[in-house]
């Protein structure tokens, strides 16, 4: 059954999940601020500031004017980049119809306060359902309807159940779970990890250091899923290994790109938002409180606050005591 999908968020990632989306029979409607993203998107179907020369769908439309996007919504995808969500938000909450579906797809944690995107969410729209997009998946891939499979989590399944059927097409599939925590923390960590993983091969310490630093990350990452609320075995599908395959092993991830950038030495100023550079020094001072044993994690928030050289890292790194692996 077609239903009105909104999309808030005229970047690469909002764009490329409105084709898709308008590409399984929905109407589709996506707000931007910027109204030369909207004229382009409407009148020559592309966004060339995100998706360079894509030829998007012809049944997606954009408008700046977030009252009409938002009029009659059956499902809202929230592209919104994470540190930014909870004021955009706040704003379009009374707009929002009662009850209609909220999906996350930016991966991050709150900087000043801590929090998942699934809190901001439920902090500002009580009684919204809501489920979060992740996995493996670069968005010029979506747009240009290259296979892709994503994992879509709601605490309530028959929720998710639905949300899977509705985004899932001929190229995209979606896999449905009922770990909303779990994919969440995946999905927001894969990005500190990238970085790391970025760092090492742009220092040139090779591909077994690179191997060795996101195994015993992933590791930590599986353990603060867990302390967090989430289910591990989550970690080991799309949106926690999967996801972390993808990011650390290709430039086309922006984290991998700063980590690079940042293992050569070379000026960090005007890179594209890498969202692990603002999800690291939270993640590690959440584990710090919790007492989660995460060495990896901790050790990459120093490395991006300066606070220690990637040489320093890795033989700290190396010299922790022995210990078996888990």
């Amino acid at each position: 059954m077609s239903k009105k999908i909104v999309i808030l968020g005229g970047g690469a990632w909002g764009t490329a999940l409105g084709c898709m989306a308008a590409q399984n029979g929905h109407e589709v409607m996506l707000y931007a601020r910027d109204q030369a993203t909207v004229d382009e998107i409407n009148h020559k179907h592309r966004n060339s500031r995100y998706l360079g020369d894509i030829i998007l769908h012809d049944n997606l439309r954009a408008t700046s004017d977030a009252a009409a996007a938002l009029n009659n919504a059956d499902t809202v995808l929230a592209v919104i980049p994470a540190q930014s969500m909870a004021a955009a938000l706040q704003e379009l909450k009374p707009l929002i119809p009662d009850d209609c579906p909220v999906v996350l797809c930016a991966k991050g944690i709150e900087r000043s306060t801590g929090r998942l995107m699934s809190q901001i969410i439920a902090d500002i729209l009580p009684d919204h359902p809501i489920a979060a997009l992740s996995g493996p998946s670069f968005a010029s891939d979506v747009a240009r309807g290259f296979p892709t499979a994503v994992t879509i989590a709601c605490e309530n399944i028959a929720i998710a159940d639905d949300l899977a059927a509705q985004f899932s097409g001929s190229t995209f599939r979606c896999y449905s779970s009922d770990d909303l925590t779990g994919v969440e923390i995946g999905g927001a960590l894969k990005n500190v990890i990238a970085v790391a993983a970025g760092a090492t091969i742009g220092k040139g310490l090779g591909a077994s250091a690179q191997a060795a630093l996101v195994t015993r990350a992933f590791a930590e990452l599986r353990r603060i899923a867990l302390a967090f609320g989430g289910r591990p075995e989550t970690l080991m599908g799309l949106s926690g290994l999967g996801d972390l395959m993808l990011s650390c092993s290709s430039p086309q991830s922006r984290n991998y790109s700063y980590g690079l950038a940042l293992g050569r030495g070379e000026p960090l100023e005007g890179l594209l938002l890498a969202e692990g550079v603002a999800t690291a020094p939270v993640i590690a001072e959440l584990c710090a409180q919790r007492q989660i044993y995460a060495p990896v994690i901790s050790t990459i928030a120093a490395l991006l606050n300066g606070s220690i050289t990637i040489d320093a890292a890795v033989t700290g790194l190396l010299s922790r005591p022995l210990k078996n692996e888990d």
